[in-house]
């Protein structure tokens, strides 16, 4: 069981991180939307030793999902769904990356569809880096 576990290490919670993951200046950043979530990356190269290859941060606007409580089971729903599907992907775990999942849908949704969002954004951040900096889902 403790293979599909879920490390405080892999939250992403660098302030200069976070900056750099959202900036769209930055070069290196890569975004596709698989419905109902959109997903950004970044190969991050400045990394010390001891931290995660796989940093993540998940956001549920307020302006998507008003209630606090909606936004919370929103934000489990992704975690769980991140957790069971990352170990699924073992080429993301040779290069540091920083991911951030943002939720777009103005109601909740049933955890499948989430968790199938998450995986195809997973797929997507483990194919090679594509010429386009932003893509979508089919």
């Amino acid at each position: 069981m403790k293979q599909y576990g879920l490390p405080k290490r892999q939250k992403l919670c660098s302030e200069t991180a976070i900056d750099m993951l959202f900036s769209s200046r930055e070069a290196g950043t890569e975004a596709a939307l698989c419905y109902p979530l959109r997903g950004v990356w970044r190969v991050n190269a400045g990394r010390r030793d001891g931290e995660a290859a796989l940093r993540f941060l998940i956001s549920v606007p307020k302006k998507r999902l008003r209630r606090a409580v909606d936004r919370v089971k929103m934000r489990r729903r992704v975690r769980e769904a991140f957790r069971l599907s990352q170990h699924a992907y073992p080429s993301l775990k040779s290069r540091y990356i920083d991911f951030g999942i943002i939720y777009v849908a103005d109601k909740l949704l049933p955890y499948s569809n989430v968790e199938r969002a998450v995986n195809r954004l997973m797929m997507k951040m483990s194919a090679e880096p594509e010429k386009d900096t932003a893509s979508s889902c089919e």
